[in-house]
């Protein structure tokens, strides 16, 4: 795979720009005129680079064009996704970790609070990418990674039970109920911790976010939003599903899979890694929106991947330019989402993706309306509480005094 890369002049804005962070590297840069000819810019040395078995495949490819061009040699180190963030915050300060490594966004306010990343200059290609994509992997004002993949989770249908779309989640659990089989609705929950990520959209859909936002779109953790009147009256509907048997803390997410592809439910609130499953077992699919049980849109969580800069990266002007035009490039986006399966985050592979593929094109454009997932370090104080007072009201506890208990052990946990 040759990347296509885009021309050297605009990186050298930059490079102009990120001149005194980048201090004794060279910031003079020229229009490379080919695919092969190296930039001007004075690249050398090495890098490394922390990616999962996954990715590692596209990476080397795309990692010997830049050496090739640049002369900068890149050492691909295989980590277990799972391990890279508390890998990475234990050994960049030591000068041990990468330059570059692949994570979830949702890990950024662990590592800039650590101080262990450093912001990445995406410049005008900023603009190339999902807006959802570029606004979760920022922080205080600024951009940390380049993002490559979004993942949120949709709503599955069994076309061949369910011919037509639901309107809302009382018309959803109607047409599950004409269709005679045994679950209307499925989501997979756990019996202790119910599973507050796929149950936010409904949430949202009664105008309950957890945080709310300042005016560039970040989270204000002093606005927590959970416990208003919305997130009340959620509660509240969230009783009433579990008492009507719609939601079961006793169907887990496995035991979900298990009866969609055996045709127990037309209708299956899930992601597409578990649309592989289902089209091994023969079932017609498509992906809708969710519907909204609250009257307002139903916005999931949307999770992005990327890949990050490491704070005492002694080589940052190569790391850059490796990160934003060789792991930016159209070519390198579209190969990821070809080996991962997850929507591409830069918006012309995301285009490209979405025409050839109808379930890709389905989850996409339920994510082009999801939120990110929270990344600042509070958000840690709302799973503390959030999934097990879910659980319990399901189970059949009082939604009135549980969720107002739930918000202030947040408040009192967060201060």
């Amino acid at each position: 795979m040759k990347v296509n890369k885009r021309s050297i002049v605009a990186f050298g804005a930059i490079a102009a720009v990120s001149s005194l962070a980048l201090a004794g590297c060279s910031s003079s840069t020229g229009d490379s005129g080919s695919e092969t000819e190296a930039p001007s810019a004075d690249f050398s040395g090495e890098i490394t680079v922390w990616v999962d078995a996954d990715r590692a495949g596209v990476l080397e490819e795309a990692a010997a064009d830049f050496t090739e061009t640049t002369g900068v040699e890149v050492n691909l180190v295989q980590k277990e996704f799972g391990e890279i963030r508390d890998q990475f915050v234990q050994q960049v300060p030591t000068g041990e970790g990468p330059d570059v490594a692949v994570g979830a966004h949702d890990w950024l306010g662990v590592l800039v609070t650590n101080g262990v990343v450093a912001p990445v200059e995406l410049g005008d290609k900023a603009s190339e990418f999902e807006q959802v994509a570029v606004d979760a992997w920022a922080y205080d004002g600024q951009t940390y990674a380049v993002p490559y993949a979004i993942e949120n989770i949709a709503l599955l249908r069994n076309t061949d039970l369910a011919p037509e779309a639901p309107a809302d989640f009382a018309d959803m659990v109607a047409m599950g109920e004409e269709a005679g089989t045994e679950y209307p609705f499925l989501v997979g929950l756990d019996p202790e911790a119910a599973d507050p990520y796929h149950l936010y959209p409904f949430q949202t859909s009664f105008g309950a976010p957890v945080f709310g936002t300042n005016e560039d779109g970040s989270y204000n953790a002093d606005d927590l939003q959970i416990g208003n009147e919305g997130g009340q009256a959620f509660a509240e509907w969230l009783g009433e599903q579990g008492a009507a048997g719609v939601f079961n803390t006793n169907i887990t997410g496995d035991l979900a899979v298990e009866n969609f592809t055996s045709g127990n439910s037309p209708f299956f609130l899930t992601g597409p890694w578990n649309v592989p499953a289902a089209e091994e077992a023969g079932i017609n699919l498509a992906v809708d929106p969710i519907p909204s049980a609250g009257g307002e849109t139903a916005q999931p969580f949307a999770g992005v991947q990327g890949f990050f800069l490491s704070a005492e990266s002694e080589n940052r002007l190569a790391a850059n330019e490796f990160l934003v035009n060789y792991l930016g490039s159209e070519e390198v986006q579209t190969a990821l989402y070809e080996v991962g399966g997850r929507t591409p985050a830069l918006t012309a592979a995301f285009e490209a993706a979405v025409a050839a593929d109808p379930l890709t094109a389905g989850f996409g454009e339920v994510g082009a309306e999801a939120v990110p997932m929270p990344s600042i370090p509070e958000m840690g104080s709302v799973w503390q509480f959030w999934g097990v007072t879910e659980a319990a009201i399901i189970n059949g506890g009082d939604p009135a005094s549980l969720w107002e208990k739930m918000a202030a052990d947040i408040q009192t946990a967060i201060e």
